[in-house]
């Protein structure tokens, strides 16, 4: 939560959050890297989880830096969440065009077919995903307890 009593399910959920949210998810694996990352520092709420999501290839810090309070969108949601499952490549999806705004072979189309073929999340209408679209707490909540809570 964002306190002892709340969990602000309307408040834009960062890429911080989301990788602590997903790390869990995934049993709180302990990192076996070293922080490569010069701006942050074992006490921050997030830094195992990014030190996973790093050896994950989740996460590529720019230079050295990691922006933890960087709004998540709706392409990196579904992205990382694919990225956790061990993705291979889906032949069936690599033909078929589900939205407009998430050209066949750009960053994120797998994902986005995994998403919606699991049933995790679906477009913003019937031709668009909205992949740069933020994604609240709420949302991201949803998301995970359609991927992991089944």
């Amino acid at each position: 939560g964002t306190s002892s009593t709340t969990f602000s399910p309307n408040q834009t959920c960062t890429v911080g959050q989301i990788l602590t949210f997903l790390w869990r998810a995934n049993g709180s694996p302990e990192p076996t890297i070293k922080n490569p990352y010069s701006n942050i520092k074992e006490s921050d709420y997030y830094y195992k989880a990014l030190l996973w999501a790093t050896e994950l290839d989740l996460i590529a810090g720019d230079e050295g830096i990691f922006n933890a309070n960087m709004p998540c969108t709706r392409i990196m949601a579904v992205f990382f969440m694919w990225k956790t499952t061990t993705p291979t490549y889906d032949p069936a999806a690599g033909e078929t065009q589900l939205f407009t705004d998430v050209p066949i072979g750009g960053f994120g189309y797998q994902a986005v077919h995994w998403a919606v073929q699991k049933g995790i999340t679906s477009g913003t209408s019937a031709t668009t995903f909205s992949p740069e679209a933020t994604c609240t707490r709420g949302q991201i909540a949803t998301f995970l307890y359609r991927a992991y809570g089944k």
